[in-house]
């Protein structure tokens, strides 16, 4: 009997250790496999992780990629497609708890945070509804906090999830363009993003980026700006190998620095996305290195360091420099030599070769021969007359009607900066116009505006705002005879104010209308200028909560079991920034 029990035992360790050596050789594979997409960049050792997709959409496409360019940041996640619908169950990645309810006019609308025990945090966003248990905890916060928005961080024992349960539904709200699931993954302890297809998150993958064209800066020793000589280069090629169109040297001198636009596209049903990485060689040596690997949110506006913003501004066209400011914060960056510009002056030929890849370790190749030829020069157009402000310092400018003020961070190199007064408008204006520089030098943080006003603003200091030369709110607050803000942008500015109330359409609601088999009452409310604070709905001098989509700017109220058959009080009260008040009152039956 011991000798069968011993014989057993062996037996039973011998198909352990088997099995725990076929578990060591997937899991080594795996980790080479993965590590194939990062070894370009990554000192980070990412963890296997056994996170599931969040949808059941088979095989999986992206409408956007991690990393990819947006307005004035990195997109933070991978966009799901969803066909075009919103109503997809929306399932927990894995184990763990709901550490954040987040409900937003624009933004994310609504979005759901669970934090797993792995040291990650996922992250759900424009849904279209929560799963009911959920809901039910949102709709009672937001009674509780009498606000359609909320942003709550529950304890870790207030909703827990399980690897695979339904929380929610996927959708539209928010600042979304269009159905989809937006979806995170970041370091719980950081909250720095990090790209989901590096930690398991599998998308179907064997198309090579596309590269479409090719552009040289002849920096000649100046910080970039809207002045700054660019020669473009058309490119010929596909399926990963790419050439210089009908150009076999390119004659050069000087300091240097090059540009690329770079799309990627997965395979199937995906959208035209944004890469991985850009590697630039010269010579066969790496000098300058992107990788979209993670990033953190407060570092995000620094894409408009990364490409050439004035082109960006003027032509609507996303071309990543290879070259950097030296006030860029981004930490996406490695192997960069000289902040990657070159400086040919030595009367030879250099290969210059870019490798640009996807996620999935897909790549793709431009390789060009450039001549260090001094006779090949360009000059930088003269620049107007201005005051050199310096990126690594605060810098000030002060007129008697005007105050600009710009905290170290601010710039991302050195500035010529101008400034001119405009006369002042017709309408509605409190202030001469102050263009302050111009639209084509972005900034990391705003600046500080302080705008002197007219005396007859007397009686409109309240209502007082900045408004630049479209019109477009910048916020603003009276103070010592100046209104002062944050633009977030160098512009054209002057001083407005905003005495108009907001406007309340109704839908389908009107004074003694019987709503009853009517699940819903609708209006439509919008603001001239300042833009809308808040908006509060009323059902016989009791709160209710009113629901609002910024896209069309549609508010409504949904009826529960809180509204009885009867006749009933209604008031909407809708208030803008300025504290302008429109009501709106009925009686209505259910």
């Amino acid at each position: 009997m011991h000798i069968q029990i011993r014989m057993h035992i062996q037996k039973t360790n011998r198909t352990l250790n088997r099995f725990k050596s076929l578990y060591l050789l997937f899991l080594f594979v795996f980790l080479a496999i993965k590590a194939d997409a990062q070894q370009i960049f990554s000192n980070n050792n990412h963890q296997f992780t056994d996170f599931r997709q969040p949808l059941d959409i088979t095989p999986p496409a992206l409408a956007g990629s991690f990393g990819e360019l947006r307005a004035n940041h990195f997109h933070s996640g991978i966009d799901f497609k969803t066909n075009q619908q919103s109503g997809y169950p929306v399932y927990a990645t894995a184990d763990g708890y709901i550490s954040r309810l987040r409900v937003q006019n624009s933004g994310f609308g609504l979005a759901l945070y669970i934090n797993h025990p792995n040291g990650f945090t996922s992250v759900y966003a424009h849904l279209s509804r929560f799963s009911p248990k959920i809901a039910q905890e949102v709709k009672k916060i937001q009674y509780q906090k009498k606000s359609y928005e909320i942003d709550e961080f529950p304890n870790p024992d207030y909703i827990s999830v399980r690897k695979g349960d339904i929380i929610a539904y996927s959708g539209n709200t928010g600042s979304s363009g269009g159905p989809h699931l937006h979806f995170e993954l970041r370091d719980t302890k950081t909250e720095v993003t990090i790209n989901p297809q590096l930690l398991g998150i599998q998308i179907p993958d064997n198309v090579p980026p596309v590269i479409s064209s090719m552009y040289v800066y002849r920096l000649n020793g100046k910080p970039f700006n809207e002045f700054t000589p660019k020669q473009y280069f058309q490119v010929a090629g596909a399926n990963g190998k790419y050439t210089l169109n009908k150009v076999n040297t390119i004659n050069l001198a000087g300091e240097v620095g090059f540009g690329i636009v770079t799309t990627d596209k997965h395979s199937g049903n995906s959208g035209l996305n944004g890469v991985y990485s850009i590697e630039l060689f010269l010579d066969g040596k790496r000098i300058f290195t992107s990788a979209l690997e993670r990033f953190s949110f407060e570092n995000s506006k620094a894409i408009n360091s990364h490409i050439d913003y004035p082109t960006l501004i003027n032509l609507k066209k996303s071309i990543q420099k290879s070259f950097l400011a030296p006030g860029n914060p981004l930490q996406i960056y490695s192997n960069v030599i000289n902040n990657g510009i070159i400086n040919f002056d030595d009367g030879q030929i250099h290969e210059v070769k870019y490798i640009i890849t996807d996620s999935k370790g897909n790549k793709s190749t431009l390789a060009f021969n450039v001549l260090s030829n001094p006779k090949a020069t360009l000059n930088t157009p003269k620049q107007p007359n201005g005051i050199t402000f310096s990126y690594s310092k605060l810098n000030e400018y002060n007129e008697d009607d005007v105050k600009v003020i710009l905290p170290k961070g601010t710039l991302y190199d050195d500035l010529n900066f101008v400034y001119k007064k405009l006369p002042k408008l017709n309408t509605n204006a409190f202030s001469p116009i102050h263009q302050v520089h111009n639209n084509l030098t972005p900034l990391h943080v705003g600046f500080e505006l302080w705008i002197k006003a007219d005396s007859n603003l007397t009686k409109y200091q309240s209502k007082a705002l900045i408004v630049n030369s479209n019109g477009v709110n910048q916020g603003g607050s009276f103070e010592n005879g100046y209104v002062k803000t944050k633009p977030k942008n160098f512009g054209k500015f002057y001083i407005a104010i905003d005495t108009i109330a907001p406007s309340i359409i109704p839908i389908n609601i009107a004074n003694g209308k019987n709503m009853a088999g009517i699940s819903k009452m609708s209006f439509r409310i919008s603001d001239n200028l300042s833009g809308i604070k808040s908006f509060n709905g009323y059902i016989d001098g009791k709160w209710v909560l009113m629901e609002f989509d910024s896209k069309s700017a549609s508010l409504w109220h949904s009826f529960d079991e809180q509204t009885s058959t009867g006749k009933h009080n209604f008031e909407l009260i809708v208030t803008d920034i300025k504290d302008n008040v429109k009501r709106y009152a009925i009686e209505f039956f259910k």
